[in-house]
């Protein structure tokens, strides 16, 4: 399978700079898988499409301020850290610029002294590994002196720490939002709560490798990299009895998909637990735990887009971008969504 087949091309003005507001008054289209029939909704009339019985589940990861500025310690010269992966203590996994300057054994020092960090060797993808060192807590430091990671096809100033945050985020550990939840606000939940569905959340800590495009030619030959996961065994109880009643498994966001498809059994069944996964779902895949999918319109060639292909089809996925563009539909993080049922 080529990875040329999910390219698009995107005029440029289709890229969202900027949320909407509120939340809920973003743009919906609604894709059904069976028929390739197309709606266009605002998000908020995601209500009449759900029933009761049905289970929605969302990951309630939180994003970390993850971009840190200092200076290396022997020289002054600028340096971008940008925080992936939590290692054991206050080691952590980091992508480095300039990295052709920053070798292990030299050490960074942020703000005023009040984070520094040691780097202590490399990553196999060729980042760097750093054992930071500060007074107090791990969260005031970095809340202080990070900056949310925004995605680099958003170009603004402006900090957006809230509004790329879910309403519901709660563990801390992502570098990037599950953005599919961006729309929902606090109001909408309770609304779809006593229409008779179950919202529950598991946590998947998103990694910036979700995002990137791939860059093999074939399919087959990508890797995906892993992510940490968690489901409870609530919430397990919960999505196994909404199925064996008859209720349909919603999923919000391809993070949670991936979850979901990652714990389920041959029937369906999803079991509680906490890994990592590196699943990687594209066209070809059965899904056995998800019913129906609310998600964003993602990058082309990106691992998200040949999820959602596997999902609806491709040739329904590629049409209804086709649709989303010729009727000026925002894109990416900050872009409108798409209910696939």
């Amino acid at each position: 399978m080529r990875v040329a087949d999910f390219d698009y091309q995107l005029p440029e003005e289709l890229i969202a700079q900027e949320p909407v507001e509120p939340r809920d008054s973003s743009r919906l289209m609604i894709l059904h898988r069976k028929t390739g029939k197309i709606e266009h909704r605002i998000f908020r009339d995601i209500v009449e499409y759900l029933r009761p019985g049905d289970v929605m589940v969302l990951n309630n990861t939180r994003v970390i301020p993850a971009r840190l500025y200092g200076r290396k310690a022997e020289t002054g010269a600028q340096v971008e850290v940008f925080l992936l992966t939590h290692r054991e203590g206050d080691c952590w996994e980091t992508l480095v610029r300039p990295g052709k300057k920053v070798k292990p054994g030299n050490s960074i020092i942020f703000g005023n002294g009040e984070l520094v960090g040691k780097v202590v060797g490399y990553t196999e993808a060729g980042g760097r590994l750093i054992q930071f060192q500060y007074d107090g807590s791990w969260e005031a430091v970095i809340n202080r002196l990070g900056r949310t990671p925004l995605p680099p096809y958003i170009r603004t100033a402006k900090e957006y720490r809230e509004r790329y945050q879910t309403v519901y985020a709660l563990h801390e550990g992502s570098v990037a939002a599950p953005t599919a939840g961006l729309h929902f606000t606090p109001e909408l939940l309770e609304q779809i709560k006593k229409r008779g569905i179950k919202v529950v959340f598991l946590l998947l800590h998103v990694g910036l490798g979700t995002f990137q495009p791939v860059k093999t030619d074939r399919v087959e030959d990508h890797r995906m990299h892993a992510e940490y996961y968690r489901l409870s065994s609530d919430t397990a109880e919960t999505i196994n009895h909404a199925r064996r009643k008859g209720g349909r498994v919603i999923a919000v966001g391809t993070t949670t998909v991936r979850t979901l498809e990652t714990v389920a059994d041959e029937e369906g069944n999803v079991r509680s637990g906490e890994g990592w996964t590196d699943i990687f779902i594209y066209p070809g895949h059965r899904f056995r735990a998800v019913d129906a999918l609310v998600t964003n319109f993602h990058l082309p060639r990106s691992t998200l887009l040949m999820l959602v292909s596997a999902f609806a089809g491709r040739d329904k996925i590629m049409e209804a971008y086709r649709e989303a563009i010729d009727k000026n539909y925002r894109f990416y993080s900050f872009g409108d969504a798409m209910l696939i049922l």
